[in-house]
């Protein structure tokens, strides 16, 4: 498969098989890989704070794509940033998981793999994220902004005509309403930002939950993707905000590859 392969040289199995962190289900103290031994393909997620727009948008995908890893084998683990209550909540909001979902509090693991912790312009981390919103240290992030408003004909369709979807800041809307505007069979004006603006919502409501600890706003998040033998086959390192993966239209198209 063609693979976004770091120059990095050592292999981020080696530092994620001697971690421990707690795990979401029951609160236990465990090796993030430990029940990983006899799998085929091995996919791990660091994402930012469970807050994050990053975070609760990879979420959907890996929820709306579930059946792809079991088709390919795939043992799926994550890591975010946040409490062990941060984790019950975004769990319960996204549906993910909470045996596959462990919390760092201080983003250590982060650090360790040398992940973009973001924009460091002030001490302030709220005026870095604004920053970051703005593009700045943050590559890509208003071109997906305005992606999420404009549509994207190359993106399947996102919610479906059956669905409806609550925000709690505009009346309900059914996916059928996007249809009207837009057509069916790909991802509709306004369809993506709807979904984005449910998630924000969710957070600003729930925020000392979702990020008990403003300080690691900016820090990013990564992809990686290793075979039976911890051997890397892929990975992507978020360099900006909404920068989750290498083609956003489509976040794990790249398991298409395998």
């Amino acid at each position: 498969m063609t693979s976004n392969l770091s120059s990095k040289s050592v292999n981020p199995y080696t530092i994620l098989k001697k971690t421990q962190l707690q795990r979401v289900v029951d609160g236990s103290l465990l090796p993030i890989l430990e029940g990983c031994e006899s799998a085929t393909r091995l996919l791990i997620i660091l994402m930012p704070q469970l807050g994050d727009f990053d975070s609760l948008e990879y979420a959907w995908w890996l929820q709306k794509d579930f059946q792809k890893f079991a088709d390919r084998g795939i043992t799926l683990r994550a890591v975010g940033i946040g409490s062990l209550s941060s984790g019950k909540k975004f769990c319960q909001f996204t549906g993910f998981r909470e045996e596959d979902l462990f919390v760092d509090p201080k983003a250590q693991l982060h650090s360790s793999l040398e992940l973009y912790s973001g924009l460091s312009f002030t001490r302030n981390a709220w005026i870095n994220l604004m920053l970051m919103c703005a593009g700045i240290g943050s590559p890509g992030t208003l071109a997906e902004v305005f992606r999420g408003y404009l549509g994207d004909r190359q993106a399947p369709q996102l919610i479906q005509d059956y669905e409806e979807i609550q925000t709690k800041i505009l009346p309900p809307l059914k996916g059928s309403f996007f249809a009207k505007a837009g057509g069916r069979g790909f991802q509709r004006p306004f369809e993506l930002a709807t979904l984005r603006l449910r998630n924000m919502n969710e957070v600003l409501s729930n925020w000392k939950t979702y990020v008990p600890n403003a300080s690691y706003l900016t820090q990013r998040g990564a992809t990686f993707l290793f075979d039976t033998q911890g051997e890397l086959l892929y990975e992507h390192r978020d360099k900006g905000i909404l920068g989750f993966a290498a083609n956003m239209s489509n976040p794990l198209s790249f398991l298409d590859k395998l």
